[in-house]
């Protein structure tokens, strides 16, 4: 792994063929598919390595008292992630339209969707956590590879954040105005509430039938909606 990394790095997916990778590591080439079942599998493991050891070594995700701003952290971590490591993150997100995802994406993907989550349940959110998800995680996706695709010398340094403040505004609720109460007025009240028990409904899963619960997603499917259609 460490051997396929450093050829990654270096010179790209093409670099890291099963010949190049075996040569680097001493070792001979059926040892990767016996370890790895293929070049692909190999690769994966690349990628969740490191996406796992730049989170233990750059980033906390030791949750604050403010879920929409470790909303925010998450999001510049991510974006640092993939301009510290193009290679890594091409294998990830660069073409997406030709190969699955890897399951190093998909880690991403459920660190990304518990941070939303925490938002829900603290009524910030505006939209479903399906919905914010795929919104954040295209967004996110799209600017850091654009950013990775740009000669740093050419890179705008506030791209990214201005592309997370345009994200966290469809997605979060606004702060203000509140009615006298400290509360989120009209429609968007109903909505973030919608989201907000549609984010916890699963910790109790035995009160509902299975009808009543399809129901009752339904409804609260429908009022995350309400303000938009209102």
């Amino acid at each position: 792994m460490e051997a396929a990394a450093q050829l990654l790095a270096q010179g790209g997916r093409e670099a890291v063929s099963s010949r190049a990778v075996s040569a680097a590591a001493g070792v001979q080439a059926p040892t990767i598919y016996r370890q790895f079942g293929d070049m692909q599998g190999l690769l994966d493991a690349v990628a969740r390595e490191t996406l796992a050891r730049y989170v233990a070594e750059e980033a906390t995700f030791d949750p604050t008292d403010d879920p929409a701003q470790d909303l925010r952290r998450g999001w510049d971590i991510h974006v640092a992630f993939g301009l510290a490591n193009p290679a890594v993150y091409g294998l990830m997100y660069g073409n997406r339209a030709a190969l699955p995802a890897t399951q190093a994406a998909h880690d991403g993907l459920e660190i990304l969707q518990g941070l939303i989550n925490r938002v829900a349940q603290a009524g910030r959110l505006r939209v479903s956590v399906p919905r914010a998800t795929q919104l954040i995680a295209a967004a996110g996706q799209g600017v850091t590879l654009e950013l990775i695709a740009t000669p740093p010398q050419a890179r705008d340094p506030q791209l990214a954040t201005a592309m997370r403040e345009a994200v966290m505004s469809a997605v979060l609720t606004a702060q203000a105005p509140v009615d006298s109460s400290g509360e989120q007025p009209g429609p968007q009240r109903v909505a973030a509430r919608a989201v907000a028990l549609q984010a916890v409904l699963a910790e109790a899963p035995d009160i509902l039938s299975v009808a009543e619960r399809q129901l009752l997603e339904e409804w609260l499917e429908r009022l995350a909606k309400v303000e938009v259609s209102s």
